[in-house]
């Protein structure tokens, strides 16, 4: 009998989600809620405390004490921001939940489904922070201070902005009810389906938003129009749930893009020092996003504090700086970090002869423990010339007061096209380790990948390098060299070596349905059936929980076959095989 029925609307709210750890099975009430956040928290400034946790939703859902302590930290900008008003940043930090599933087992087919870029997080949280901090005579302290945060394991920058915007308002007016009442309509959401064009429903609006997905072309980012199905009220259209406003966000630095691409690439650790959290986070942000379709697979912090949990990790000097990429706002860290080779800081956004005043390349020598003025402070550079053309074709588009969308999608089709000139030498290389098809029959195992040797891709470069696709000149071989040493090479190469696997295991599969199982049978004594039955099995079953790419009809002749082969045994043995 079903464990709720009979249960008061009141009492499933009161219950908020029988989540007992990070991860729901389908049937628990906060199942959908759970495709899309882990929880929603309130942190609150205590005269006695500091900032606290006031309210973590569902109730149950469990975070670790260290996980609270950064939420609460990280949840309000520091001092130095002197953030007045409502403010809008985000951060990301370590989870530290033990035995916790890392990522709920019925979102796996959403990663299946989405670019590698935007899957879920398996060992980190996001945290999407509404601040907001106005003077109240009848607090204590003289203000009102408050962050609404929603904790998810989803990139979704934009939408969850977005979200926070259509609610933090309301439940800074109304409190816990209004809470309640959205973590509701959010368990009534359709799950991220990628490529799929989604209605959400929440405080009266109904926000609609396309879920990227892995066939999507690189550049479409355009929502797909949902039938002809008239909205009411018209939804709030959202052209992304994952890009920031790249020209915006990169102001200070255009003139340095490329040398920031070559840095992000090469997993090189960064820190940027920003005046605000929203600053450092859309900055931090915007840079990670700049390898796309390129999984950016470093760590990095949007927003980042001295209380961190981390804080002792990132900052020693017994080891070299980690491949981390630190927003923050607090310019101890100039001191802290003196040893880093690559330090960005950013000042309030200024104009200078029709163009967004820009930092200096400076060298870390010039750095200032108390009063560094804006710049690029590095020794690094760069491998490839910079694109003088980019340049003016931003400037022009901002003489001629185009909107920012266009220069934004400017700036992101250049860096897409870096990226890619880069990235299809590689991938060209590694689809020529694939065995060929013809070698792939039903009744041997299939044979090895095979291994990736540098030399040998650097050779083929000469004829099917990256000068086919971009016009930019420079040491191309000397950046693969130094990519082939950094995370994002080891990272892309296992998620390509997994993927062809896979597919080596789909095309066997195939390869035995193929064949005329009947004619392999004769003459076969009563193991050699039974093994095969059991190595099917675990062929079907693979193909179904990993979700390899073989067809459906693939997938039912499997099954005819195993029922074929065992029909065809002793009836002690189908019995054993096949129970009833």
């Amino acid at each position: 009998m079903d464990s709720l029925s009979g249960i008061t609307p009141r009492q499933a709210r009161e219950r908020l989600g029988a989540r007992s750890s990070g991860a729901r099975a389908p049937a628990t009430p906060w199942a959908r809620f759970s495709a899309w956040l882990e929880c929603v928290c309130v942190v609150t400034f205590d005269l006695e405390l500091g900032q606290a946790l006031e309210l973590v939703y569902p109730s149950d859902f469990r975070l670790t004490d260290k996980e609270k302590s950064s939420i609460c930290y990280l949840s309000f900008p520091d001092s130095h921001s002197g953030c007045l008003g409502d403010t809008q940043f985000s951060f990301r930090i370590r989870q530290c939940g033990g035995q916790r599933s890392p990522w709920a087992t019925d979102n796996r087919h959403y990663d299946s489904e989405a670019p590698v870029s935007l899957q879920g997080e398996s060992a980190h949280y996001f945290g999407y922070v509404y601040f907001r901090q106005v003077k109240d005579s009848s607090v204590k302290r003289g203000y009102f201070q408050k962050s609404l945060v929603l904790v998810s394991r989803l990139p979704f920058v934009r939408l969850f902005q977005a979200l926070l915007s259509l609610i933090a308002p309301e439940y800074f007016e109304k409190l816990a009810p209004c809470l309640e009442a959205v973590c509701n309509e959010i368990d009534q959401w359709p799950a991220p389906v990628p490529g799929k064009t989604l209605n959400l429903p929440v405080v009266g609006v109904v926000l609609q938003v396309h879920i990227p997905s892995r066939m999507d072309k690189p550049e479409s980012s355009l929502l797909e129009q949902c039938g002809q199905e008239a909205l009411l009220p018209a939804p709030l259209v959202l052209t992304s749930v994952h890009e920031l406003d790249l020209f915006r966000c990169l102001q200070p630095v255009l003139t340095h893009v490329q040398m920031l691409w070559e840095l992000m690439l090469l997993g090189e650790p960064l820190v940027v020092l920003a005046p605000s959290p929203t600053v450092s986070s859309e900055i931090v942000l915007a840079l990670t996003s700049c390898l796309q379709p390129l999984k950016f697979c470093c760590d990095y912090r949007p927003y980042f504090t001295i209380h961190d949990s981390e804080f002792k990790e990132f900052t020693t000097r017994t080891q070299a700086p980690p491949n981390v990429v630190l927003g923050v706002t607090n310019p101890f860290f100039i001191k802290t970090l003196q040893h880093w080779p690559h330090i960005l800081r950013v000042g309030e956004p200024k104009m200078s002869g029709g163009l967004p005043k820009q930092v200096k390349l400076k060298k870390p020598s010039r750095l200032k423990t108390l009063d560094t003025k804006p710049g690029l402070y590095t020794e690094y550079t760069t491998h490839l010339r910079r694109d003088k053309a980019l340049l003016k074709r931003l400037l022009k588009g901002l003489q001629k007061k185009r909107p920012a969308g266009v220069l934004t999608a400017l700036l992101r089709r250049h860096l897409l096209e870096l990226t890619q000139s880069f990235i299809i030498p590689l991938e060209h290389y590694m689809a020529s380790l694939m065995p060929l098809q013809k070698s792939i029959t039903p009744w041997k195992t299939p044979p090895q990948i095979r291994p990736f040797h540098q030399d040998d891709f650097l050779c083929s470069l000469e004829h099917a390098g990256p000068q086919l696709t971009c016009i930019l000149k420079g040491d191309w071989l000397g950046l693969y060299r130094r990519f082939f040493k950094s995370p994002n090479f080891d990272g892309w190469y296992r998620q390509r070596r997994k993927e062809m696997a896979h597919k080596l295991e789909a095309l066997h599969l195939e390869s035995i349905c193929e064949a005329n199982i009947e004619t392999w049978m004769q003459g076969k004594s009563e193991v050699e059936v039974v093994d095969l039955v059991l190595k099917l099995r675990e062929k079907l079953v693979r193909a179904q929980s990993h979700h390899l790419p073989v067809k459906e009809e693939t997938l039912q002749r499997a099954q005819l076959y195993i029922e074929m082969v065992i029909g065809s045994l002793p009836k002690d043995l189908q019995a054993v095989l096949h129970p009833p």
